[in-house]
């Protein structure tokens, strides 16, 4: 999980329940044999017996299986000596619960080889996050970085949101972007401008020559591969350079809504007076990237969003608040108002977040910038 950002959490029952899924069938057992020996002669629940291994199956190993229906198949057995029955009935309901349990082994055995790919997908998914979406440093430069990052798909840790934080010489350089769509298109042209990004943010002399290669390449991905999904998409990007020696901040949108600048208590939309447009649009027509530059001082707070936390809406149509909710959360600690905002949006929203969702505050520490140590540029990997 990126650092100081904020994921979905795994549902605290989740240990709770598969615990008690492994007790089921032991619990199954016990009653059936509780109620068939405390109920009037003649009437029977031994049958049930068969509940035993088709629970066990959905939870315990193929060994496990094979031992709970050995179990049910001597419980029969006793309780059919218990109260007498004839040997015809005993040896019909001992072949049938035979049958059940062979058939709880095979769906025993197909569930875990299922599980089993499933946790060596889930470990390529993993190491996939960790290559395409890195943990971000908390602090890099003069600037304090806290990540949300939530994928709109249950299960998935990555979606069509992206991010990346860099420390180049003298500066820090920051990209917060959305690709059209979703799915696993989505991810492939998110991956395309993650590789493009790290590979030129070092290079490129200024964010407009950094666009410029971000664009690029889209392009040299579209003719390598035009089949591709990524080809066809366009993506909104929102770039930042917070310079080591001065209390301002450098910004350049693709298309990408205008961040939030909190100051002295105040909370205001950067303007952003000329715009360029998304990504993989720009041949529609001519057009030159224009970089704004907004005093960015000890104290203050940029809040970069993606369109699943701006245009979140409750069950009225209303879109999320984000400019009053900032303003509320103005004097919580900046590690404190992502988690803050995660929350509140899942609320507010008709079915919650619907969504991929990626929020970047970056922070100015109150402290001046002549008294901030310039930090070596980390090393890309």
């Amino acid at each position: 999980m990126p650092t100081g950002g904020s994921r979905v959490p795994a549902a605290p029952g989740t240990r709770a329940q598969f615990n008690l899924g492994l007790a089921l069938p032991f619990l199954a057992l016990a009653l059936v044999v509780v109620a068939d020996l405390i109920t009037a002669e003649g009437q029977h629940f031994d049958r049930l017996l068969v509940i035993g291994p088709a629970l066990a199956a959905i939870t315990w190993s193929v060994r496990g299986t094979l031992a709970v229906g050995l179990l049910a198949l001597g419980l029969r057995l006793l309780l059919a000596v218990a109260q007498g029955d004839p040997a015809q009935d005993t040896v019909a309901a001992e072949l049938v619960l035979a049958a059940v349990t062979a058939a709880a082994l095979w769906v025993s055995q197909v569930r875990t080889r299922y599980e089993r790919d499933l946790r060596e997908v889930t470990a390529v998914a993993e190491v996939v996050q960790r290559v395409l979406l890195r943990p971000l440093a908390p602090r890099l430069g003069g600037v304090e970085l806290h990540l949300l990052y939530v994928s709109a798909a249950a299960k998935a840790r990555i979606g069509g949101d992206f991010y990346e934080a860099v420390r180049v010489p003298g500066a820090v350089r920051v990209m917060l972007g959305d690709v059209q769509g979703k799915g696993l298109g989505a991810v492939e042209t998110a991956a395309v401008l993650l590789g493009s990004y790290r590979a030129a943010v070092t290079e490129a002399p200024d964010l407009a020559a950094l666009a410029d290669r971000l664009e690029e390449g889209l392009e040299r991905y579209g003719a390598w591969d035009p089949d591709s999904d990524a080809a066809e998409r366009f993506a909104t990007v929102l770039l930042l350079e917070l310079p080591d020696d001065q209390d301002v901040v450098r910004l350049l949108s693709c298309g990408h809504p205008a961040p939030l600048l909190q100051h002295d208590g105040r909370v205001r939309t950067v303007p952003l007076t000329d715009p360029s447009l998304p990504l993989n649009l720009a041949g529609l027509c001519a057009s030159r990237h224009h970089v704004e530059e907004v005093p960015f001082r000890p104290g203050d707070r940029l809040l970069l969003f993606t369109d699943g936390v701006s245009e979140t809406r409750d069950r009225t149509g209303t879109f999320y608040p984000l400019e009053e909710r900032l303003l509320g959360w103005a004097g919580e600690p900046g590690d404190r108002v992502l988690p803050l905002l995660h929350r509140d949006l899942a609320a507010y929203g008709v079915k919650g977040l619907d969504d991929d969702v990626a929020a970047l505050l970056v922070v100015r520490p109150p402290e001046p910038a002549a008294a901030r140590e310039p930090a070596a540029p980390a090393p890309l990997s």
